[in-house]
């Protein structure tokens, strides 16, 4: 499976921090070595607003909270986006949309119900990470 890049929802970022054996974080780690993460500065700060919630404090220490955070705003691949996309049930999710329209992303990844009962947008899939793992598992078998 080639994809160039891919657009993941802040749910499953977090959730591949918190738990590193979990499907969310083999699928982010997938992404990192074969794909390009693509962010905008309103889905970083979600992500980033997010990982420093209090009730992670007994999950993940605040220097791997740290660490992570860089290290994605590294790796990441940076689009602008205007929140002029008005087209999911929850206004907060359209910028997720947008991000994987304006990136020509291949692939949305995301936990969110607002998000994956869209199937895609403009073309572009939209995955859970149980369908996403089993998309890359499938193809590693190719």
């Amino acid at each position: 499976m080639k994809v160039k890049s891919v657009v993941i929802d802040t749910n499953v970022l977090i959730s591949s921090a918190l738990s590193t054996k979990g499907v969310p974080a083999q699928i982010v780690r997938y992404f990192i070595l074969h794909s390009k993460i693509v962010f905008s500065d309103e889905t970083f700060e979600e992500f980033y607003s997010r990982l420093w919630r209090p009730k992670f404090d007994r999950y993940i220490s605040r220097e791997k909270r740290k660490s992570i955070l860089l290290d994605f705003s590294n790796i990441g691949e940076w689009v602008e986006i205007s929140g002029a996309i008005e087209l999911c049930r929850d206004p907060d999710d359209n910028k997720f949309l947008e991000v994987a329209i304006k990136a020509n992303a291949t692939m949305l990844v995301s936990g969110d119900r607002d998000l994956t009962d869209m199937k895609n947008i403009e073309g572009i899939p939209i995955y859970t990470p149980a369908q996403c793992f089993e998309l890359i598992d499938s193809s590693k078998k190719e």
